[in-house]
C-alpha cells in the first residue's frame, strides 16, 4: 500500500520531535489523510505481515459491545493485555505476577477476569450503549437502520468519544468518530483518529475499519466503496525508527482479497469463520514494542 508508505515518509520528512504521555518520545505531525478504494483489494499491509486474526476478533468484540479482555484472551489475542495489567500491578491485590501470569488468571478465573479484565466503557460500549438523557443509544444498530432506510442522510455517524466517560476508560479512544456515505449503491466510511501510532497501530486501524465497512455493506445489500482515514496527531515512536526504515525499503505487493463467505443479514451474526483472506503474500512481520 503506497498510501501507507507515503504516510510514514511524510512523518519522517515533516515531523518534529515531541514528548508524549508514555515518555517514549515521537516524531509527530498533525493532520494527514489516506484514501483506500475497497474495490481494488483489501487494504492489509504487504510490506509486513499483519496479524489479521487479532483484527477480526477485536472487531467482533467491539460489535458485541463487550469491554472485558477475557473474550480476546480466550482466543489468544493479546493486543489489549497491557492496560488492565498495568492497573492490576498498581493495586493492593497485586502479588508480583508477570503479565503472562496475569493473562492466565484472566483465562482460567472468571471472577478474576470480571474484576480485573474490564477496560471501562471503551469502544464497544460506546458503539452499542452510548449514554443519553433518554437512556442508552445503540449507535451501530441505529446507523445501519438509517443506511437501509435513509441512505442520503449526512448523519450516519458513530462516536466513541463520550466526554463524561473518558476518566473511566483504560485508554481514551484513538479512533473516535466515523461516518458512512452511500452513493451509487456503494458504502464508504470516513474515520477521524485523534492519535495514530503510525507503525504499530495505524495498519491495524486501516484493516479494521475497511472490514467493518465491508460487513455493514453486506448487511445493507451494498458494495464497499472507499475507506477515508484522517489522523490528527500522526506519530512514529522513537524506538520504531529502525523498523519504519526497514518497512520503507520494501516494495509493496498486490493487495489480497477479503471474502465474506456467508450471506449474513445482521451485524450481530458475523462469526470469525465468515471471513477468508485470499492471495495474501506479505513480507515477514517486523516486531516492535507497544508504548503504554
Amino acid at each position: 500500500m503506497k498510501q501507507y508508505l507515503d504516510f510514514l515518509q511524510h512523518i519522517l520528512d515533516e515531523g518534529e520531535a515531541k514528548d508524549d504521555r508514555t515518555n517514549t518520545g515521537t516524531i509527530s505531525t498533525f493532520g494527514y489523510q489516506m484514501r483506500f478504494d475497497l474495490q481494488a483489494g483489501f487494504p492489509l499491509l504487504t510490506t509486513k505481515k499483519v496479524y489479521l486474526k487479532a483484527v477480526i476478533y477485536e472487531l467482533l468484540w467491539f460489535i458485541s459491545g463487550d469491554t472485558n479482555i477475557k473474550y480476546l484472551v480466550d482466543r489468544d489475542v493479546r493486543i489489549w493485555n497491557e492496560w488492565p495489567y498495568q492497573k492490576y500491578a498498581k493495586s493492593s491485590a497485586f502479588q508480583g505476577e508477570t503479565q503472562d501470569e496475569f493473562v492466565l488468571k484472566i483465562k482460567s478465573d472468571a471472577e478474576f477476569a470480571k474484576q480485573w479484565g474490564d477496560l471501562g466503557p471503551v469502544y464497544g460500549h460506546q458503539w452499542r450503549n452510548f449514554a443519553s438523557e433518554d437512556g442508552r443509544v445503540d449507535q451501530l444498530a441505529d446507523v445501519i437502520e438509517q443506511i437501509k432506510t435513509n441512505p442520503n442522510s449526512r448523519r450516519l455517524i458513530i462516536s466513541s468519544w463520550q466526554a463524561a466517560d473518558i476518566s473511566k476508560m483504560a485508554l481514551p479512544p484513538c479512533h473516535l468518530l466515523f461516518q458512512f456515505y452511500v452513493n451509487n449503491k456503494k458504502l464508504s466510511c470516513g474515520l477521524y483518529q485523534r492519535s495514530g501510532d503510525a507503525f504499530l497501530g495505524v495498519p491495524f486501524n486501516i484493516a479494521s475499519y475497511a472490514l467493518l465497512t465491508m460487513m455493514i455493506a453486506k448487511v445493507c445489500d451494498l458494495e464497499p466503496g472507499e475507506f477515508v482515514h484522517t489522523i490528527g496527531d500522526a506519530h512514529i515512536y522513537s524506538d520504531h525508527l529502525d523498523q519504519v526504515k526497514l518497512q520503507l525499503s520494501r516494495i509493496p505487493r498486490e493487495l489480497p482479497k477479503m471474502i465474506i463467505k456467508r450471506d449474513v443479514k445482521s451485524i450481530d451474526d458475523f462469526r470469525f469463520e465468515d471471513f477468508e483472506l485470499q492471495d495474501y503474500n506479505p513480507y515477514p512481520a517486523i516486531k516492535a514494542k507497544v508504548a503504554v
